[in-house]
């Protein structure tokens, strides 16, 4: 009866150890997508803010009245989607 008893604790117990190796993997499969998605936003985030620098290098689309308000609009976007990465960015 006690053989038995540990047995049937042992095939539990193993049951148990498979259902939380397959829980590990699972989250850190999820988390590693999560941080490959982070890291190309962050990129995204870099490109568009280096295009908006490079479209308005003479500072003509930023002083016009117009065009001026939507540039401001676009680049208080592109500095909030900066705090959202985790840096604080003040490119005015």
């Amino acid at each position: 009866m006690s053989v038995e008893i540990h047995i049937v604790l042992f095939i539990l117990f193993c049951m148990f150890d498979v259902a939380m190796i397959y829980v590990i993997w699972n989250l850190m499969r999820k988390t590693e997508l999560l941080e490959t998605w982070v890291e190309e936003f962050t990129t995204t985030i870099d490109s568009v803010n280096n295009e908006i620098k490079t479209i308005d290098a003479l500072g003509s689309f930023e002083s016009d009245d117009e065009t001026g308000a939507i540039f401001k609009q676009i680049q208080e976007t592109i500095n909030r989607l900066n705090t959202l990465r985790g840096e604080d960015v003040d490119d005015k």
